[in-house]
């Protein structure tokens, strides 16, 4: 069951495409964040709706918005896959332990040992504000969570 609005978003320590740390608390008080979880890397769906935000980014990152993808890949993936698809915002790794993000937040397939397409939005007290869920093979209207971001 995936976190609830209004809830607390759970607090976590990923690293991205680049080896360094990021962490939620890094934004607190600063920035909302469009934390969006997706199954993996060089997937078509997957890189369908990372390149639609590549193509969107002002609207997730800017002064007052912080978009961070998360997949169970690992960093060099991430890596490889962020230069490929030119993507310049955090991808994180939740690699290991395997999913262990992903399982706060309610989003992780046991069966598929990966996460599925879940998005939330977090405003700057870490209080998750908007959330969507989709199954695997269900794309995302990233203008639906454009929307609830500006709402904040």
């Amino acid at each position: 069951m995936a976190i609830e609005v209004g809830n607390k978003a759970p607090e976590f320590e990923l690293r991205n495409q680049h080896g360094e740390t990021v962490r939620l608390a890094d934004f607190k008080g600063e920035k909302n964040v469009v934390l969006l979880f997706y199954p993996f890397a060089f997937t078509g769906v997957c890189t369908g709706e990372l390149c639609a935000l590549r193509d969107e980014l002002p609207r997730f990152v800017n002064d007052d918005a912080q978009l961070l993808a998360v997949s169970c890949d690992s960093p060099f993936t991430l890596r490889v896959f962020a230069e490929q698809e030119g993507l310049d915002y955090p991808l994180l790794s939740d690699f290991w332990p395997h999913g262990d993000t992903a399982r706060e937040y309610g989003v992780f397939d046991e069966e598929k040992g990966c996460a599925v397409r879940g998005t939330f939005i977090i405003d700057k007290e870490g209080v998750v504000r908007w959330t969507v869920v989709n199954a695997l093979p269900d794309a995302r209207d990233l203008n639906e969570y454009a929307k609830a971001l500006e709402s904040l």
